[in-house]
């Protein structure tokens, strides 16, 4: 049975208000056309079920948050990344993408900042920056080394409301879900320097199964 996220509801129910006065209208035919809104409003917010393949993946992975395509994959860009040293791995999700979050690894939260902001584009270098945001980070200790993995969801031009059910303190597996963004939206990541990144620009990437990054073996931050 496809799971479908309760942000739907609402959203659903006024995508559905144009059909509904179409109907009462008597114009049945177009309501009929109209029906097909709500339907895709509401598979927007499909959450699937997503596990790490058990045969590749261990503590040292870092997960892809997010569906959708690498647009950005190297250093920590000049405006973007968190003060200090970081790679970088960005990703854009189209309107078509999965939204669902998740947490890239396992351990405690201990940052979620909402940022308000604009509404540009995405994959706009600037949106990074300037668009609304939520800031979260996730620190572990793996084979007695700190590590430190920084994520952030931003809206887009479609996206207008970021969804964060994560709070500081929580401790969260890898994989788990921590929220959603509503419609085209962008999620960046930032692992520490000695992370090796595994993906590049143009990759596609689904959250909590596809590996972004990894530690090297007692690797820390």
């Amino acid at each position: 049975m496809l799971r479908i996220d309760r942000e739907a509801i609402p959203a659903a129910a006024i995508s559905a208000l144009p059909a509904a006065v179409a109907a009462a209208t008597g114009r049945r035919g177009l309501a009929a056309v109209l029906c097909a809104l709500p339907v895709g409003v509401t598979l927007f917010f499909r959450d699937p079920d997503r596990l790490p393949d058990v045969g590749t993946t261990h503590e040292d992975d870092v997960l892809s948050p997010a569906d959708g395509k690498v647009m950005y994959a190297g250093p920590g860009q000049p405006q973007v990344a968190p003060e200090g040293d970081w790679q970088q791995v960005s990703i854009f999700l189209s309107a078509f993408d999965v939204h669902i979050n998740r947490s890239p690894v396992a351990g405690t939260v201990t940052e979620v900042t909402y940022r308000p902001g604009k509404w540009l584009a995405a994959y706009k270098h600037e949106s990074a920056y300037l668009n609304e945001r939520s800031d979260l980070t996730v620190e572990a200790v793996v084979r007695g080394q700190r590590r430190v993995v920084k994520f952030r969801q931003i809206v887009g031009l479609m996206a207008r409301r970021v969804v964060t059910r994560v709070k500081v303190g929580q401790e969260i597996a890898a994989g788990e879900r921590i929220g959603l963004m509503k419609f085209g939206s962008r999620m960046d990541i930032f692992v520490p320097l000695e992370c090796e990144v595994l993906v590049s620009k143009g990759d596609r990437v689904v959250a909590g199964e596809s590996v972004i990054a990894r530690w090297p073996a007692g690797g820390a931050s």
